[in-house]
Order: structure tokens, then sequence, then C-alpha cells
């Protein structure tokens, strides 16, 4: 058993749930540690993911009540967030408050390291940043550990 499994089945025994799947065991962005520990300490409850990225990878968006599990730079397990909401709007029609549920810092800095993070991400599939590209904006909450 993986250590992604076992820490699945420890959410599970504890919340009583039988039948529940995760959608996916992830690591956010280019600081796993430092994210995934914002996550943890309750600081990060969103995050956001270039839409056109689903569609090349014939992907679902992320539903209300999905489970996800949030993993740090060396593929261990540290936490299990809930979905709470979805919205799919351009990256520059964000809003500030959203950008500050990320908990990376002021909305200049989520601006600056997204534009980075979304222009690196896209050239790796020959695409281009756009201010005004689709992002899946996703609101969650950590359900484990509590």
């Amino acid at each position: 058993m993986t250590l992604i499994e076992q820490f699945w089945n420890e959410f599970k025994a504890a919340e009583g749930l039988k039948d529940t799947k995760y959608k996916e065991a992830f690591q956010f962005g280019t600081e796993a540690d430092r994210l995934s520990g914002l996550v943890v300490e309750g600081e990060k409850t969103a995050t956001c993911s270039a839409y056109e990225l689903y569609e090349i990878d014939n992907e679902a968006v992320p539903e209300k009540g999905d489970y996800s599990i949030v993993l740090d730079s060396t593929d261990e397990p540290v936490a299990v967030i809930q979905t709470e909401s979805i919205e799919i709007i351009r990256m520059n029609e964000v809003s500030e408050d959203f950008a500050l549920s990320e908990g990376e810092g002021d909305y200049e800095h989520w601006w600056n390291a997204h534009v980075t993070f979304f222009t690196e991400e896209l050239k790796t599939y020959d695409r281009t940043f756009s201010p005004d590209m689709f992002l899946v904006c996703e609101r969650f909450k950590k359900v484990y550990p509590k």
C-alpha cells in the first residue's frame, strides 16, 4: 500500500466514509512545501489553474464535493481537501478576495507569481500566456487532518 493510499484510508476511517474516492493527489505549483504548509495551517483555501489545460489533457474540471490529496515536494500526503466551489473566469477578472484566499501574499504578488507560473506551464504545451485567459478558480476546505 502506498503512502497516499494509507493516508486516504486513515481519512476515510476517521470520517466514517466507505466507498468515497478522491479525484487526485497533487502538488501545488512550484513551491509544493510552502503551499502545502499553507493548506495545513488553514491559510490557503483556494487555488486556480489554466482552463485550457483541462481541455488539452481531456480532464474534467473539479466539482463541488470532490476530495483531493495535497502532497509535499517529496510526494508525501499532508492534507485532504474538499472542493467547496468552482468558478471559471478570466485571469484579469479574478477578485482580490480570491487572490488573497490563495494565501500567498497580496494581490500584486499573486498576479506576478501566476503570470510567471502560467507562462512557463503553457510554454510546455506550445501555448502562450494571456491576461484574459480563463482560469478554473477553486475554493476548498481542509478536511484532514483536523
